[in-house]
């Protein structure tokens, strides 16, 4: 059964007149026994496992002990259409005899008020909760406790909070050992429990990695700019909650304002990312005193505390120790990378903390003023957080949020969950929509997950037709949002320098593409014949309106419009060479500056590193004279910036636009997959010895296994050591021609059991490789 507190409060609507009411955070308990009269009295207990949702997110205890390390439970959904269960084993946190279930339940994105700072505002219910402890005994029998009118609740000390907003707490409120079995509730306002109508989406088990505090920091550097004020430095931009220890007086407040950025009065600056969102604190003045918040974070490098001190000043509560705890999804890492190119290394360690302080229950785009999952990052992306992280749970968690959000029309909008309607291109973008067809695929790509194909079908197949109803002579129009946050002359925005029906008509014809593919797996012939047939009629549209077939030139020519039909597979063979050559001129022209946005760059990475130009990509990247990854670092980021110049008035931990990840990997580490492989099973290693790089060192964990790729130059030598794992192959790029003399493990290469000479092509040998660890030499025969 579901409960509800049934203690709410009126507050102001800041937007209008009307009063509303404003949820209560609220405490649950639920006491039982186990040694005295009823079912299991005086058993032994073998286990206990505890199923529980709460709306929005919850804190569960069993005899004052929390359950699970787990943030922000259960993972945000659409919760008209599906609302997460998690299940706990808490045998070793029950007693015989008198025990006591605590449930803490707060806001979420389930309810969203108007104050403070909103980027949305949702009400779709009052907190509430489900739960059952299963109890199984020695003798294997069973007992079960739900919520049901038994339980009691009352207000907690969390006076407010919001996903938004922030959060306040109340010491003065608690109610000590309120979910221990000694407590007694008649001392308080306890009353009990409303029973309420489910939420209309269905109660699903939850299945991959919770949101966790993997990190923290102790401050780095406290000034005061100003009396009463001090401000604390981190030294890095993520993910977070404050923690604090402090002392003071009854009733004294502190404020704790976050911020990724300082204005030039040193003071917290929530300009771009979110204002007013602030922690506070009221003291009940017993000692030191210890808190962090429960049901809110932020992005922040930077904390203003304001009523204490972070000395003994006089009158101020004193501020003992402040740290900050980085959340994310606890995704298990999956990859390394390093080189012997400094400052590659750090925007391998700026792009790594934009994806770790993104990544949540959902992929969001920024920590603090959205929290929202834009779901063309979540392709564009996904390579380089699939090198990173073990991403399967929580992409296949994402195909079903989509799945959710689709709209009887066939329509994917550009968010999902989608917890807001947005307007115009901010929900109708097909370069955003098409994550529905691309993640599928991408999952069954990187972990062999055909079953995710077979379930997310209907959606791709409506939201193609939806495409293919707008389009005119098979293209789309030029709406949406394009190439987004593109480097221009005009402000960052919507597109500037590529059509924005190019982009969405490019990445159209992909979602065709795939979906033939997909349906060839699936054994849907005729659907592949047909998507086939579309796919070609779609290309040569396209090349009939963007291409010049005179110059070799697509549209404006910029690095997104030259790319993109490159990677899709749109440009003709026979002219694929010249426009490459027309994209490397028009880059080099252009001073090597970065000017593809949002969709463009990972198109970008793509078509020149396998187009035999990571040379080009190394001297675009490798300085900081202009807007890029270098020039962010050098304006003091530690997190990837939602534009190329880090401007102030933007997000200063952005997940987009950190394509080069996947680069690192796959082409300077070399690690990839042939593309007819599924889950890595068969392996390329192409390492790219580019610029003055003289080492580089990559894993990956892939489903089958560790693959390892790590190489060195001297002088006139080229060492590369190679991990292939069992039941798989590889083949191992070498640069290297017939002049050279090739070795492994000190002995000459041929053609050995475990490995073969496939030949030579474009300035390397090829060598097919079955499982093992190999150490290649190249050598210059002088």
């Amino acid at each position: 059964m579901i409960v509800d507190p049934g203690i709410h409060e009126p507050y102001a609507n800041t937007l209008g007149n009307k009063c509303l009411q404003k949820p209560v955070t609220p405490l649950f308990r639920k006491d039982f026994n186990t040694a005295g009269s009823g079912p299991g009295a005086g058993k032994r207990i073998r286990s206990a496992l505890a199923f529980i949702s709460g709306l929005g997110q919850y804190e569960l205890t069993l005899n004052g002990q929390k359950a699970g390390d787990g943030f922000l439970n259960p993972g945000w959904t659409d919760y008209d259409k599906r609302c997460l269960y998690d299940v706990y084993d808490v045998s070793a946190l029950l007693s015989k005899g008198q025990n006591t279930i605590g449930v803490m339940v707060g806001n979420g994105f389930y309810n969203i008020n108007r104050q403070r700072y909103f980027k949305l505002v949702d009400a779709m219910g009052m907190p509430k909760l489900i739960c059952r402890l299963k109890i199984e005994f020695e003798d294997g029998s069973t007992r079960d406790i739900v919520s049901d009118e038994s339980w009691v609740s009352s207000p907690s000390p969390i006076v407010f909070t919001s996903i938004y907003g922030g959060e306040d707490y109340d010491a003065e409120l608690e109610q000590f050992q309120w979910d221990s079995p000694d407590f007694d509730t008649r001392a308080g306002n306890w009353k009990k429990v409303l029973l309420v109508k489910a939420p209309r989406g269905l109660l699903l088990p939850f299945a991959g990695y919770p949101i966790r505090f993997t990190d923290s920091f102790s401050v780095k550097k406290i000034i005061q700019p100003r009396p009463g004020v001090y401000l604390y430095d981190f030294g890095q931009n993520a993910s977070g909650i404050v923690e604090i220890k402090l002392q003071g007086r009854k009733g004294q407040t502190v404020r704790l304002i976050p911020a990724e950025l300082i204005d030039s009065n040193q003071l917290a600056n929530q300009a771009a990312s979110g204002s007013p969102y602030y922690f506070s604190y009221t003291l009940k003045g017993e000692g030191v005193e210890t808190w962090r918040p429960r049901f809110s974070y932020y992005g922040f490098r930077y904390v203003q505390v304001e009523r204490a001190a972070a000395d003994s000043a006089a009158g101020l509560p004193r501020m003992l120790e402040l740290k900050f705890l980085h959340n994310q999804n606890a995704n298990p890492s999956s990859g390394s990378f390093q080189c012997s190119n400094e400052l590659f290394n750090r925007i391998y360690t700026l792009i790594n903390w934009a994806i770790k302080s993104n990544m949540q229950s959902i992929l969001t785009d920024c920590p603090h003023r959205e929290k929202l999952s834009w779901l063309e990052q979540d392709y564009l992306m996904g390579e380089s957080v699939h090198y990173n992280f073990d991403i399967y749970h929580l992409y296949r968690k994402l195909v079903f949020d989509m799945i959710d959000a689709q709209t009887p029309e066939g329509l994917i909008p550009d968010i999902a969950p989608e917890f807001v309607v947005f307007e115009g291109g901010f929900r109708d973008s097909p370069e955003w929509g098409s994550a529905g067809v691309i993640l599928p695929w991408l999952l069954y790509k990187w972990y062999g997950d055909k079953d995710i194909l077979q379930e997310a079908y209907p959606m791709m197949k409506r939201y193609v037709k939806y495409l293919e109803k707008t389009s005119s002579g098979s293209i789309l129009p030029a709406t949406g949002l394009g190439d987004w946050f593109d480097y221009g002359p005009d402000e960052l925005g919507a597109a500037q320098l590529t059509p924005k029906d190019l982009t969405a008509s490019a990445i159209y014809y992909y979602d065709i593409h795939l979906l033939a593919e997909m349906a060839a797996v699936l054994g849907n012939n005729a659907d592949a014949a047909a998507y086939r047939r579309l796919a070609q009629q779609t290309r040569k549209a396209f090349n009939a309106k963007f291409f010049d077939p005179v110059e070799k030139i697509y549209s404006t020519g910029s690095q997104t419009a030259m790319s993109m039909p490159l990677c899709l597979g749109l440009a003709e063979s026979k002219n694929r060479k010249a426009i490459l050559a027309n994209l490397v001129d028009s880059i080099n022209r252009g001073n090597k500056a970065l000017t593809a946005g949002d969709i463009g760059f990972h198109f970008l990475v793509s078509a020149l590193d396998e187009g035999g130009a990571s040379q080009l990509l190394y001297e675009m990247n490798a300085r900081e004279d202009v807007p890029g990854y270098g020039f962010q670092l050098k304006k003091g980021a530690t997190a990837l910036t939602e534009s190329w110049p880090a401007l102030e008035n933007v997000s200063n931990n952005h997940l987009m636009l950190g394509h080069i990840m996947e680069w690192f990997y796959n082409g300077l580490a070399g690690i990839g997959q042939s593309d007819s492989s599924v889950a890595y099973k068969d392996i390329v290693i192409r390492p790219e010895p580019v610029g003055d790089i003289s080492w580089a060192n990559g894993t990956f964990q892939s489903p089958y296994g560790l693959i390892g790729s790590s190489w060195k130059k001297e002088k006139d030598r080229f060492f590369l050591k190679v991990i292939i794992p069992v039941n798989t192959g590889a083949t191992v790029y070498l640069p290297a021609g017939p002049a050279n003399q090739l070795f492994e493990k000190g002995a000459p290469v041929g053609n050995q059991k475990n490995y073969r000479l496939l030949g030579y092509k474009d300035g390397k040998v090829l060598i097919r490789v079955t499982s093992g660890t190999y150490e290649f030499e190249v050598k210059n025969k002088n």
